[in-house]
């Protein structure tokens, strides 16, 4: 398998591409690659480029590109708008596997009982990439910067819309019995779940309320068994 590598401001205007500081210490420095070693670069939007190492600065390598495909979108887009958590571990695990299984779209979101604002928007750019690259994907999931559920909600524009807690609720529906649509969108609240007035938003904004299983679960686990789900539909 070959090493492979995010270059997000790579096109094929020419066969030849200087990587960037940070690739190319990675590649040079880390790997200890040499000239006529091959590779892999994507730029996160379908790109897909084979090289071959023609130069071994370290701090900016230059590759010659043989092969060059676009390697096509996910046709089924899924959102997960997911709250900012205190322990941001758990967040940033979240982010990682999310990623790897195939979510499209991150929407970190702030709640009322969302117990930590902060968030690295570079940081965890950079673990979305990583995870991309472990998967061996080309498409970059998108990362919005974190907003209020409320003007989530007000705002949202996806076919399906969907909101995970933990209430009691006549309607609510089992995620895993529902039928999909090709885009749909899926909140998930903070550690002590979304306040009954936030659910009623939301509903009244046409989020269906569902529920992902018997058992309470933290909200990192909440975000991965519904993106497991929705993205599952895949093969079926």
């Amino acid at each position: 398998m070959l090493a492979f590598f995010y270059e997000p401001t790579i096109h094929t205007d020419s066969p030849h591409i200087t990587l960037s500081e940070e690739t190319s210490k990675h590649c040079i420095q880390v790997l200890r690659m040499k000239t006529g070693e091959e590779l892999l670069l994507t730029n996160g939007k379908g790109l897909q480029c084979q090289a071959t190492i023609v130069s071994e600065d370290k701090k900016k390598a230059v590759v010659l590109v043989h092969t060059a495909k676009q390697v096509a979108a996910p046709t089924e887009k899924i959102s997960i708008a997911i709250s900012l958590l205190k322990n941001v571990t758990r967040l940033e695990w979240f982010l990682e596997k999310a990623t790897e299984i195939g979510v499209t779209d991150i929407q970190p979101l702030i709640c009322a009982r969302t117990e930590h604002h902060r968030f690295k928007t570079e940081r965890m750019q950079g673990i979305l990439a990583s995870a991309m690259l472990q998967s061996q994907q080309c498409w970059l999931p998108v990362l919005h910067e974190p907003v209020a559920v409320q003007q989530l909600v007000s705002t949202s524009r996806w076919p399906q819309k969907l909101v995970a807690h933990c209430e009691e609720d006549a309607g609510k529906q089992e995620i895993i019995r529902m039928q999909y649509s090709r885009e749909t969108q899926l909140l998930v609240g903070p550690e002590g779940d979304f306040t009954p007035d936030e659910i009623a938003l939301a509903k009244a904004h046409g989020f269906v309320p569902v529920g992902l299983g018997n058992t309470r679960l933290r909200t990192e686990t909440a975000g991965m068994v519904a993106a497991v789900l929705l993205t599952g539909r895949r093969s079926v």
